[in-house]
């Protein structure tokens, strides 16, 4: 032991010690520790920058993107409220269909090739049942969206048939039939200019339904309910359901009865004058602005809006796409207020409305204008413009009465010459010339004038018998109304009553006051004037009898660099003429036919069957109903034995004054 030891220590004296550093490769370096560290740091703090980004920049967008991929939402349509004519007949309504849809994603089968039959399968019976075409559908079974629309609009025929096939083929999951809704117009073409249509959607594309489509349509509702991961509907999920809030139903001014009348006597005066652009009439209340009445013709169906009408099918097929689309805006046209017209010498009512209130005149000064058969007017240039009356022999010494009797134009170019043209703008302003009536119908244009410091002698000529300015027939009705309503301009009101069909709360549109134009005497006196225009003037085709009638008759030459256009022959008239009850303006546009172009020939007659009809209706009396009730008081009315014995009906009949004899 103790020999062993010292062995060993003999053998540590001979260990030889290394004087140089010696690094062991087991220890990382500090340097390289450090640059580990900032590189882990970086890091992080991209990683704390990465989150923040995603949770203050993006979080909204990705919140919503995780919605919409856990949420699955079904819609639930509003009810889109009907149209009602003043006197409680439905002109437009929304009967209830179905919208047939499908989830893709759960038209599957256990395996792939039996999933490919069973869409094909589905395709096939949903094209077959719906007339669609194969392909397409099969597109339709096979995407990956959420939801896809297979037909809108269904039939119940049709949405029984799809009922009894799921039954058959028990098929219970893919295909959805939800409500929906169809717009349908029970009455055709009636008031269709005013009325409009919608589209395949329910969303209003013009008229009525257009301009008034946010209080029709009334708000969506929708069903939310949750889908997991393999984009299934989650069983027994919460559902959230929010209620469609329903259209409100609008009840307009217009009165059916009264708008079969001027429709049936418009389309018949086209046809007979053969109106090259058609023609319009529009018929007002003047003491409330409500407008009773509004056609234009020709019409179209509202129930197939895009069917041409009979008398633009006789081009509509040689016509390019962009020509046919064209025609069909035109053929929707509401020509009251979507289109402008030259009015022509129904214009003389303002030019002397202007000249009374502004004491210019008297409505009978004897000689105050004389008619030589024109009026000359200097240029300034050297030459002159001669404008001529529309008869060939001047009509000579005229007071205001008789020039508008005898619609003659220089008697009117005198006059404006009098007012001058500041004058007369600021008459048009206040008659509510220079902007749209704001009257709630579709697309309403607005008046086209000659800015006041480029009217000349000329322009102011022109201008004051109703030639070279454009009006809407609705601005033209809405003016002489204020004059037939004591000079009060009323602004035009086409929807009477908004009803909320979910709490029954109906809302009246007030009737809306613009202001005073012109005073009660100048109303009256106007009012005069155009009665004798009737009774003794150009405009007698519109007389009625046992009716006063006050009118003024209206004929439009177009400028020689639209000829094509046509003359516009027009009429309006008023009734009684005192307390006036209705307003009515009848506009042909480049009548053809036998009877020639002049307002007075063309449309007053037309303006006279009308009235035949709508004053009676409307309850005013008559000169003749006054006649018979005065000579009624001579008459006993018999009373009511019907239903007695034989002493009892003698005994009644002799008590009312009758003498009696019994026959056995």
């Amino acid at each position: 032991m103790k020999k062993d030891e010292q062995q060993l220590q003999k053998s540590d004296n001979k260990i030889i010690r290394i004087k140089t550093n010696f690094t062991s490769k087991n220890f990382i370096h500090i340097k390289k520790l450090r640059i580990t560290l900032i590189v882990i740091l970086l890091i992080f703090v991209l990683l704390i920058g990465r989150i923040g980004f995603l949770q203050f920049v993006d979080g909204s967008k990705l919140k919503e993107m995780a919605y919409q991929q856990q949420a699955i939402n079904q819609i639930i349509s509003p009810k889109r409220g009907n149209i009602y004519d003043s006197t409680g007949k439905a002109l437009a309504i929304s009967a209830q269909v179905d919208t047939i849809t499908i989830n893709p994603g759960k038209i599957v089968k256990d395996t792939d090739v039996d999933t490919k039959d069973y869409k094909e399968k589905v395709a096939k019976a949903l094209a077959d049942i719906f007339e669609l075409d194969y392909n397409d559908v099969l597109t339709k079974v096979q995407s990956n969206a959420q939801v896809e629309t297979i037909a809108r609009k269904v039939e119940q025929d049709k949405v029984d048939k799809l009922q009894q096939w799921m039954k058959d083929n028990d098929v219970s999951a893919g295909i959805n039939i939800d409500e929906d809704s169809k717009r349908y117009y029970p009455y055709g073409s009636v008031a269709s200019a005013v009325i409009g249509f919608c589209g395949n959607d329910n969303q209003g594309l013009s008229g009525i339904e257009s301009k008034w489509d946010t209080t029709l349509t009334g708000t969506p509702g929708k069903i939310v309910s949750s889908k997991g991961s393999d984009q299934k509907e989650i069983p027994n999920a919460e559902e959230t359901y929010i209620s469609a809030e329903n259209g409100s139903d609008l009840t307009l001014t217009i009165d059916l009865n009264i708008q079969n009348i001027i429709e049936k006597y418009l389309k018949q005066a086209v046809i007979d004058n053969d109106c090259k652009r058609g023609g319009n009439v529009i018929v007002m209340n003047p003491k409330n602005g409500d407008i009773l009445g509004m056609a234009s013709y020709p019409d179209y169906d509202l129930n197939s809006p895009y069917t041409p009408n009979s008398t633009l099918a006789e081009t509509y097929d040689s016509l390019s796409d962009e020509e046919k689309n064209n025609a069909l805006y035109q053929m929707w046209s509401n020509k009251s207020v979507n289109e402008t017209y030259e009015p022509g010498s129904v214009f003389k009512l303002i030019t002397s409305s202007v000249a009374l209130e502004e004491d210019i005149t008297t409505t009978d000064k004897e000689g105050d204008f004389y008619d030589k058969g024109y009026e000359e007017f200097d240029n300034g240039d050297g030459t002159k413009t001669k404008i001529t009356c529309w008869r060939a022999t001047p009509h000579g010494s005229e007071s205001l009465r008789q020039a508008l009797e005898n619609s003659c134009n220089p008697a009117f170019m005198q006059l404006g010459a009098r007012i001058t043209a500041p004058v007369l703008y600021k008459y048009y302003d206040a008659f509510g010339l220079f902007n749209s009536t704001d009257s709630g119908l579709y697309g309403e244009q607005s008046s086209i004038f000659t800015p006041l410091d480029k009217v000349g002698p000329v322009e102011l000529a022109t201008m004051s018998f109703g030639q070279r300015l454009n009006i809407t027939p609705l601005q033209m009705i809405t003016a002489v109304c204020a004059i037939a309503n004591d000079g009060v301009l009323l602004k035009p009101r086409i929807v009477k009553e908004i009803k909320n069909t979910d709490t029954n709360t109906v809302t009246e549109v007030p009737v809306t006051k613009v202001r005073q134009v012109i005073s009660k005497q100048t109303s009256e006196e106007v009012k005069s004037m155009m009665e004798s225009v009737v009774t003794d003037g150009t405009g007698g085709n519109a007389a009625v009898s046992g009716y006063s009638i006050g009118g003024k008759t209206g004929t439009s030459e177009p400028l020689d660099s639209q000829k094509e256009e046509g003359y516009v022959a027009s009429y309006i008239a008023i009734s009684p003429v005192e307390d006036t009850q209705v307003a009515i303006l009848v506009t042909l546009y480049d009548p053809k036919g036998e009877k020639g172009h002049q307002g007075g020939a063309v449309a007053g007659p037309v303006v006279g069957q009308m009235l035949s009809e709508i004053l009676p209706y409307l309850g005013v009396p008559s000169d003749s109903s006054a006649s018979d009730a005065a000579n009624s008081s001579n008459y006993i009315t018999v009373p009511e034995i019907r239903n007695k014995t034989v002493a009892e009906a003698e005994k009644t009949l002799k008590d009312a004054g009758f003498k009696t004899k019994t026959y056995v």
